[in-house]
């Protein structure tokens, strides 16, 4: 089992068809990562905005890259604070620092403090990506896993049980992967994260773990080693 972990989640992963949240989403959520809590491991959790703002989208509309770049930050602090609420109704305490100061509503990033609340059992939800724009939530992860010393960062997928070597949606005769390298990932252009996040992952050496998040049960058993779903290494084994 895992000591220290970072879980990135997508923002579209806490949605509904129409809505920018899907309340049974949030609380079921919430009931498996107090599981998790309840196992006594060090939680942080990334999550995305895509279920409020999307990079084509704003090209199409025309706003610069810089701009929406900061708007899509502000989204993930909103999906933030929507995990916040969700965990803290399942009594799970926990904390929200953005990368981006905006002391009304949650501290700002600082690597120690963040430590220390997972070190007192606190859950740690770090929003507004890395506070600069071209960096995606991905690159975001990786550097925030790094900066905790998390044994390892779990990608949450909606719908999809690992990394295949085509998009199994349109294609049913799709191969999953069950163990890949970074440079595999690189080598075949495989679109699990950025390169950004690709080669900070492989530089430091941390492990990576796509599952798909809506089989209940399966954070947990990511957790403990045990899911089905691709695991990504910088070494093969």
């Amino acid at each position: 089992m895992y000591k220290r972990v970072l879980l990135k989640l997508s923002g579209e992963a806490l949605s509904c068809s129409g809505n920018s949240f899907d309340v049974k989403i949030l609380a079921s959520l919430a009931k498996e990562l107090k599981e998790v809590h309840d196992l006594g491991v060090d939680l942080a959790i990334v999550v995305g905005g895509g279920n409020f703002i999307r990079g084509k989208i704003l090209e199409t509309m025309g706003i610069d890259r810089v701009q929406g770049d900061y708007m899509g930050m502000l989204a993930t602090v909103i999906n933030a604070l929507a995990v916040q609420n969700a965990l803290e109704q399942e009594g799970v305490p926990t904390r929200v620092q953005t990368a981006i100061e905006m002391q009304k509503v949650a501290e700002p990033f600082i690597v120690r403090r963040a430590i220390r609340h997972l070190e007192k059992g606190r859950v740690v939800i770090f929003g507004a990506g890395t506070g600069n724009p071209y960096f995606s939530t991905d690159t975001t992860a990786a550097l925030r896993a790094n900066e905790i010393s998390a044994d390892v960062i779990l990608m949450a997928k909606n719908g999809v049980d690992g990394v295949y070597n085509a998009d199994p949606k349109t294609h049913p005769d799709a191969v999953r992967y069950e163990k890949l390298t970074y440079m595999d990932l690189i080598r075949e252009g495989l679109a699990v994260m950025d390169t950004t996040a690709t080669s900070m992952c492989m530089d430091n050496d941390i492990d990576l773990v796509v599952f798909n998040m809506n089989e209940p049960g399966n954070i947990v058993k990511a957790v403990q080693g045990q899911v089905n779903g691709t695991v990504i290494t910088k070494e093969g084994n």
